[in-house]
């Protein structure tokens, strides 16, 4: 890690540390923060749509390599499906261990009302994965349409001649190096933005949400935590990620996507500490995007925690093939749910919904979910980054991490 990014990540501890403060002792202060973390927000999102489509482009076509993307893509599915199980079974786990629903009073079923009317079907997820506007797509920050657009647009790309293929390719080389410019340069802007979303967060809820329902909190967070350390951890040294790389990599961008609880926040300076630690730029521009969506470990262990929990505070004892079953409806479900907001909480009420379980236990997590989101968040980042080094490592194209380790 360079030293300006050591002082950056610096900046925005210092941020997140004055936000804290700010949001406990000044909360209607706080509040009218929002806007500064808004437009942090709007700045990096802005970027996402030519970053990716214009790196993709780079990576495809450039290099003609259309076999590597099929065989990229299918060992990126696999990969995001086991990590994915093993995410929902720490959260089943954790939840029927720890037992936090016992004793919660549920109650407010008129707030979830609004979420399990916006609810999505397994269909919907699929047919949304395909855009039907390019323009559309940018313009929402729908991150996989904008990753199947530039697929197809590669391929037709691909198949033109040479001379007319480089002048886009060039092109998108050229808008692909000014993004991450860009990136750099909003950046600098972290610490304020950052600052202002934990204060945000602290102000809107008070300190008093780690006190209420604070049993769920501690047991999602102590799951998270588990699965970082033993699911995640294990895979990178299983597979030669080099641990120490790896961290200076996904430290920034973790910062940014606890505080601001946005996947897409951190996306540019992800790509950045992916590459500037050996990943191939084409490696990452479809790996990272993708598992966006398919690879959300912590939105899937939070899920299973969240739907038991409701059950528990209902006082309704569900067996565990139930569980089970609910579980495979939530892996399924949960796809494509990244770019929706409040998302969770939506497949959540679906799920409660199908298998009789009361809606007020939405309403009652709402109430935390904004500290839940940042811990969900952080580890669908460094799981997506680090999903994106071991497909890097399986197709060779990732330098070992000693002369010991065999690349598998």
């Amino acid at each position: 890690m360079t030293r300006a990014s050591g002082s950056l990540t610096r900046y925005i501890f210092l941020g997140m540390a004055v936000g804290l403060f700010v949001g406990w002792l000044w909360p209607d202060f706080a509040l009218d923060l929002k806007p500064l973390s808004t437009v942090f927000i709007r700045l990096i999102k802005s970027l996402i749509a030519p970053l990716i489509f214009s790196t993709l482009v780079v990576g495809i076509a450039g290099h003609g390599n259309l076999k590597q993307v099929g065989r990229m893509g299918l060992k990126a599915i696999v990969y995001f499906e086991v990590l994915t199980t093993l995410a929902l079974i720490v959260g089943l786990v954790a939840v029927n261990t720890v037992r936090p629903g016992a004793g919660v009073t549920l109650r407010g079923a008129e707030a979830a009302s609004e979420i399990i009317t916006h609810r999505q079907t397994l269909a919907d997820v699929v047919t949304h994965i395909v855009p039907q506007s390019i323009v559309q797509a940018a313009a929402e920050g729908e991150v996989l349409q904008i990753v199947v657009f530039a697929l197809l647009f590669s391929l037709g790309l691909a198949a033109i001649p040479e001379e007319k293929r480089r002048v886009v390719v060039n092109f998108c080389d050229a808008v692909a190096e000014t993004m991450f410019r860009v990136a750099g340069i909003v950046m600098l802007y972290a610490p304020v933005g950052v600052g202002a979303a934990i204060a945000v967060t602290v102000g809107s809820r008070g300190m008093s949400v780690l006190v209420n329902l604070g049993m769920l909190i501690l047991t999602l967070y102590g799951a998270l935590i588990v699965f970082a350390a033993g699911v995640l951890v294990p895979v990178a040294l299983v597979t030669g990620v080099p641990l120490r790389k790896f961290i200076a990599a996904v430290r920034e961008p973790a910062l940014i996507a606890f505080s601001t609880t946005s996947s897409e926040a951190a996306l540019p300076k992800a790509f950045e500490g992916l590459e500037a630690m050996g990943v191939p730029r084409r490696i990452v521009a479809f790996v990272l995007p993708t598992g966006y969506s398919f690879n959300l470990d912590g939105s899937t262990l939070y899920l299973s925690l969240t739907s038991v929990f409701v059950a528990q505070a209902a006082g309704i004892d569900m067996p565990l093939s139930t569980q089970i079953l609910m579980m495979v409806t939530l892996m399924l479900t949960s796809k494509g749910v990244a770019g929706v907001p409040r998302g969770a909480l939506i497949i959540l009420a679906g799920a409660l919904s199908s298998f009789g379980l009361p809606l007020e236990g939405v309403a009652v997590i709402l109430g935390v979910d904004s500290i839940l989101d940042m811990g969900r968040t952080t580890i669908n980042v460094i799981g997506n980054c680090l999903a994106t080094v071991v497909v890097a490592r399986w197709e060779g194209e990732f330098p070992p991490a000693s002369p010991a380790v065999v690349p598998p």
